[in-house]
């Protein structure tokens, strides 16, 4: 079975004479939780902005299930199943919960099962339906990132990559929007997901990569991270002993 998204030998950057990512490679098992870790400045957000289409790639390839998706224009990405949540501006603030997912379903043309999946969306994000007439600019952190998870899901795709989920929330909401991104991969949708609190989105993950200087420098399944004291001390910023 082809990994449900590959990529090999990446180099982009955002100027002709500065490559942030360097020639980075990972792949992604179909129902896989992959979490991408490192410090700040190691790509981790410019790879998936690479993937997402958002940033021109200069070498090395990206595919969805075997099929070549490198420099695919970012507004084909979704009809070729793949959605990008970012992790800022991730929502349209003026517009209603509701019609912030109707946004995320406007390139499909199945008006039946695009209203199972506002339904769908509902049953997983309980918090959603309650406010579904409230603008999403007036939500809390945690409910704004429900929003854009929930509407990125409506476009029905294969792989969603995350940003950031957790950045600037409470401990509390940070358990329960990692929560949901576990029963988004139950669900049947694999995930890419970079994250700068690597515990507890290790803890949910599969599998984790470690980047620095824009190169894997560490691959391994999450539990094997996790209980690494070398790398929690150089990567994950765990100091030995507080794991």
């Amino acid at each position: 079975m082809s990994a449900a998204l590959e990529v090999s030998g990446l180099v982009a950057g955002y100027t002709p004479e500065v490559n942030i990512l360097n020639g980075i490679g990972l792949d992604v098992a179909p129902g896989e939780i992959v979490t991408v870790l490192g410090p700040n400045g190691a790509g981790k957000s410019t790879l998936i902005k690479t993937i997402a289409g958002l940033v021109g790639v200069r070498a090395g390839a990206v595919r969805l299930f075997g099929d070549d998706i490198t420099g695919v224009e970012a507004h084909r990405m979704v009809r070729r199943g793949l959605a990008y949540v970012p992790q800022t501006r991730n929502v349209f603030a003026r517009l209603s919960i509701e019609e912030n997912l109707e946004m995320g379903a406007i390139a499909r043309h199945d008006a039946p099962a695009v209203a199972r999946d506002l339904q769908r969306m509902y049953a997983l994000f309980p918090r959603l339906r309650e406010r579904r007439r409230q603008r999403a600019g007036t939500l809390s952190g945690g409910e704004r990132q429900m929003v854009a998870v929930a509407r990125a899901l409506m476009a029905s795709p294969r792989v969603l990559m995350l940003d950031e989920p957790s950045a600037a929330l409470s401990p509390q909401l940070v358990a329960l929007v990692f929560a949901k991104v576990r029963e988004v991969r139950d669900s049947g949708v694999t995930i890419l997901m970079v994250e700068q609190n690597a515990v507890a989105a290790l803890a949910i993950s599969d599998r984790g990569v470690v980047l620095a200087e824009g190169r894997d420098r560490i691959a391994g399944p999450a539990r094997e991270l996790l209980a690494n004291p070398e790398v929690g001390e150089l990567y994950l910023g765990v100091r030995r002993g507080l794991q």
